[in-house]
């Protein structure tokens, strides 16, 4: 008898491995978060405790060097991820999107992917005890209909400060509510 495991779903975890640039990205981003009004209206509007730039700042890389830092390291993981996930790119994959998330104690992400976009993922740089971790669903859920239950269903990758975590934007996934009392400081991005 043989079983294999065919169609697997990838998810990368890496390391900046630059605690220097961590730091400067964590004062950076809440330097941003405090002036950003615009952001804070849209995130006050749509219920999201905390703070995010997703829908009110597009040039973080020109704004502030550290996020160009962030972006030459970022394609490296990815160009690393897309090669160990077999995607074939007809050219580079490039950056599409990054936007900086500023959770509260008990914030949350509710299930989503990323349309649009072939690589998405997150680095953490702020990750003080007790912030929720990311929830991963097994793709094949939707399709299970009758199946008995089984283990395994859902992952749960724990960030540390300077984490990277790549996934294929279309995988389920989520922010678990934080128990800690501080904020947890992520920067998100799709590539394309």
């Amino acid at each position: 008898m043989t079983v294999r495991s065919l169609f697997p779903t990838l998810f990368y975890e890496g390391d900046l491995a630059n605690a220097a640039l961590v730091a400067n990205l964590a004062e950076a981003c809440r330097a941003i978060a405090a002036e950003d009004r615009a952001g804070q209206r849209w995130s006050r509007e749509h219920g999201y405790r905390g703070y995010t730039s997703y829908a009110s700042l597009d040039d973080l890389p020109r704004r502030d060097p550290n996020f160009a830092d962030l972006v030459r390291l970022l394609d490296r993981h990815v160009i690393r991820f897309a090669a160990e996930a077999a995607l074939e790119f007809a050219r580079k994959p490039k950056l599409d999107s990054l936007w900086i998330n500023v959770l509260k104690p008990g914030g949350a992400h509710s299930g989503h992917l990323h349309p649009h976009s072939a690589i998405s993922g997150t680095v953490y740089v702020a990750v003080p005890p007790g912030s929720g971790a990311l929830r991963l669903e097994d793709p094949r859920l939707p399709m299970m209909m009758a199946a008995p239950s089984r283990s395994g269903t859902f992952h749960f990758a724990e960030p540390s400060e300077g984490s990277v975590f790549l996934w294929e934007s279309w995988l389920r996934h989520e922010v678990m509510p934080g128990t800690g009392r501080q904020e947890r400081i992520s920067i998100s991005f799709n590539y394309r």
